[in-house]
């Protein structure tokens, strides 16, 4: 299973996605936690007060946002596409 990350996540992970070989499917809530397993730094970046999914996250899948899916037991397939945007500030000057 492949799990594409941008913006700042990329830096924690040390690349563009992370790779669960030998898992066919899981939650997100799952997905997250094995995350966060393999890259404890990810853990601030992901959650607020270490446990609730903080709310600027969005996590994709299949193009849809989990919230409006099934939430964090939205399930997950290695056919799937995943996809985590961390909270992106800015604008034009």
């Amino acid at each position: 299973m492949e799990i594409k990350v941008y913006a700042t996540l990329r830096d924690v992970v040390g690349g563009s996605s992370v790779q669960f070989d030998g898992v066919s499917e899981m939650t997100v809530g799952q997905m997250l936690e094995a995350l966060c397993a393999k890259f404890p730094a990810l853990i601030p970046k992901l959650h607020t007060n270490g446990h609730d999914l903080h709310p600027a996250i969005h996590i994709l899948v299949n193009g849809r946002d989990m919230r409006y899916i099934n939430g964090l037991e939205t399930l997950v397939t290695a056919k799937d596409n995943v996809r985590i945007f961390p909270p992106v500030g800015g604008g034009l000057r």
